[in-house]
């Protein structure tokens, strides 16, 4: 571990603006695209209703109460969830957090404490890691009080370009101190755990705090400023985020992608900050009580998380650090709370060139992360998480069997009802999905008349994905990193085997679409005699 001891004006960042600093650093251009403009709304609402005056008057008549029963109810169900936090979110940006910015405001001005950047670097173009360590330490510098930059960094040339970036920008003050940790390239748990490590044994004080910084992620230069004061308002407070916006690197698909994405996030997240208890703390950034990081009970779990699975036995993640550190803090009673005036830029570089391909390796990671989680945060309990985080917690495992009900059973009810049924659910989707696209005008500034389209493909391949996850759990893998969970074992008891995860996958999918089918009445109500010989 090597120790190095060590002006610019930063630009603070409004609720609905993203700023020009980060927009900057982004290299985005300020003109509106042209699948955000105008002319491309109306053409879009001229072609659907056209779409819709097309469709002859039987069409409308030609499916049966069991079609609008099944869906209309889950419908009902779904929308409804969704326009809870819909509106829980605009209570939590408009009413809410405002007098927790004034609160925390005033005290981060009355006292200065010491804060700590700890970044991790592995297999990232050099272009990049100069853009995130030059935002940290600028952030560093203008933080109200000391501040503590620690690089956990595989390679000798990523050493050399932090100390290089260290001495340009923080040679002249004693204010910024770096530390930079060497690991062995064993994954990003380990960076972490060391990381936390060097952080311990400086002694931070009870409200000290800790960014956690990915090394593709650039932070604002106020950003301890903006968020340490929570940390003084409330003892109970262990951890926070902030929104994101994304720099694609990548066909414009992925760019449309990633920006409904955090729009979406920035809706959830605000709505869970209601809550104080966020269902995530994003890897890319999230700011934690030194004390807590501090903690060997904490390091164990981010370094060595694991869980046992009835039928899969115990397995180790590899990926999730940071759900493993929300779960703890969540075990723990901790508030975990949103910060949605605070924009953090992520750098990202899909997998892959093909958007299906890269799409699915992405959810395979992130929805394995939230499924290996959320049953052991379910166990913890409502009366300690709160009522509201625990179903949300809950509607995570369920939403992804819900979500298949109305295109599964429109494609039952097209091949054995009418044909009209695949169009009228078309119909609805395109209809419905622009007015989801339209509600996330409260989070951006902007939205694509892409976002339908790709709201439904998040609706229906992420489900998809999540169920073939759910069978599956032992299965991790970086992207970047190119790492696996490991060999499979050719001595795994049946129960535990691939065949198994299969056989069960299959047999799940064939009773959810006989339900359906039973549902719609296309499948008769069996006899009760049919199960006795």
């Amino acid at each position: 571990m090597t120790v190095v001891r060590s002006s610019t004006s930063f630009v603070s960042i409004r609720q609905g603006v993203q700023v020009i600093s980060i927009r900057a650093s982004a290299g985005s251009p300020s003109s509106t695209r042209l699948s955000e403009s105008v002319w491309a709304h109306l053409l879009y609402v001229v072609a659907v209703a056209a779409f819709a005056a097309e469709l002859p008057a039987e069409a409308y008549g030609m499916i049966g109460g069991g079609f609008i029963g099944t869906v209309g109810f889950l419908a009902i169900w779904r929308y409804g969830w969704g326009g809870l936090h819909f509106a829980r979110a605009l209570v939590y940006r408009k009413t809410v957090f405002p007098h927790m910015r004034e609160a925390a405001d005033a005290l981060v001005t009355h006292e200065a404490l010491n804060a700590y950047l700890l970044v991790t670097t592995f297999r990232i173009d050099s272009a990049v890691t100069r853009r995130v360590y030059k935002a940290a330490f600028e952030a560093a510098l203008a933080a109200p009080g000391k501040v503590t930059v620690v690089a956990s960094i595989v390679e000798t040339a990523d050493q050399r370009l932090v100390k290089a970036i260290f001495r340009s920008l923080c040679s002249d003050q004693d204010k910024v101190d770096l530390v930079v940790v060497r690991i062995a390239g064993t994954g990003k748990r380990d960076a972490l755990a060391y990381g936390f490590r060097a952080i311990a044994r400086r002694c931070p004080s009870e409200d000290d705090v800790v960014a956690v910084i990915d090394g593709d992620s650039i932070i604002p230069r106020d950003l301890i400023q903006k968020c340490a004061g929570f940390f003084q308002l409330d003892p109970q407070v262990g951890a926070l985020t902030t929104d994101e916006i994304s720099e694609v690197r990548g066909r414009r698909i992925f760019q449309e992608w990633y920006a409904l994405r955090f729009a979406q996030r920035h809706t959830l997240m605000s709505s869970m900050g209601l809550s104080e208890r966020v269902l995530t703390l994003t890897g890319r950034m999230a700011m934690f009580r030194a004390s807590i990081v501090s903690d060997p009970d904490f390091i164990r779990q981010v370094e060595l998380d694991y869980i046992d699975h009835w039928r899969l036995g115990r397995f180790k993640f590899l990926t999730g650090d940071d759900k493993s550190s929300w779960f703890w803090l969540l075990r723990n009673g901790y508030k975990m709370i949103y910060v949605p005036d605070v924009v953090v830029l992520t750098v990202e570089d899909p997998p892959t060139d093909n958007f299906i391909s890269a799409a699915a390796m992405l959810m395979i990671r992130w929805f394995g992360n939230m499924l290996r989680t959320n049953a052991r945060a379910l166990a913890v309990g409502p009366k300690k998480i709160g009522w509201f985080t625990w179903w949300a917690i809950l509607d995570q495992r369920i939403s992804m069997w819900t979500s298949l009900v109305g295109f599964a059973v429109a494609m039952i009810a097209t091949f054995f009802v009418s044909g009209y049924a695949f169009l009228l659910y078309a119909l609805w989707i395109l209809t419905s999905r622009y007015v989801l696209t339209l509600s996330l005008l409260t989070s951006r500034s902007r939205v694509s008349v892409f976002y339908p389209f790709l709201l439904y493909f998040n609706q229906i391949f992420g489900s998809l994905m999540k169920v073939h996850i759910t069978f599956r759990l032992d299965r991790q893998k970086w992207t970047r990193q190119k790492t696996t969970s490991g060999a499979r074992s050719a001595k795994r008891p049946l129960v535990a085997s691939d065949f198994m995860s299969t056989y069960m996958h299959t047999l799940s999918l064939g009773a959810f679409l006989a339900l359906l089918a039973w549902s719609v009445d296309v499948l008769p109500t069996p006899r009760a005699l049919l199960f006795f010989p």
